[in-house]
């Protein structure tokens, strides 16, 4: 990486005050720390940030198709298509067509899927921990309360 494609300093310390102050840069920054955590985490089993939201998706919300599991987890569905590739490849979803509407597939998580999502769960978890160890509990749920205030007030804009 040459010193015109880093996007800020290496050392959050050597950024100006001003620019230390400003929410959008460090939320900028901490998502890009967010990213390269998880991603570390779940690539230890070769696992996606896509693949565990999909998987997450189909256990919490149930069976769908795939622009349902677009819409719910943010995905294009272009690049869905490639997760659920991905994800039937290793007998953790299955595609079967809708009875109410032939023309399209519904998404179900497996068992073997199921299992799988535990283990990421664990992950997941430890890159929480990792990202926010600095912070107490308190300030942990603090910080993931005004987060979620900030998604809310934007997404419904």
């Amino acid at each position: 990486m040459t010193e015109h494609d880093r996007p800020w300093p290496t050392s959050a310390s050597a950024a100006p005050a001003r620019l230390r102050s400003l929410a959008t840069r460090l939320i900028g920054r901490n998502a890009a720390h967010a990213d390269r955590i998880s991603n570390a985490h779940l690539a230890t089993v070769g696992a996606t940030r896509w693949q565990y939201s999909t998987l997450v998706t189909l256990r919490d919300a149930g069976p769908a198709s795939q622009a349902a599991l677009s819409e719910r987890t943010g995905i294009y569905r272009s690049d869905m298509v490639a997760v659920l590739n991905g994800l039937a490849d290793v007998a953790y979803v299955e595609r079967a067509p809708d009875p109410a509407d032939r023309r399209r597939n519904i998404v179900t998580l497996t068992p073997t899927g199921r299992s799988h999502l535990r283990m990421l769960d664990q992950l997941v978890d430890e890159a929480q921990d990792d990202l926010l160890a600095p912070l107490s509990p308190a300030e942990r749920a603090e910080l993931i309360r005004s987060l979620q205030r900030l998604d809310d007030h934007h997404s419904s804009r």
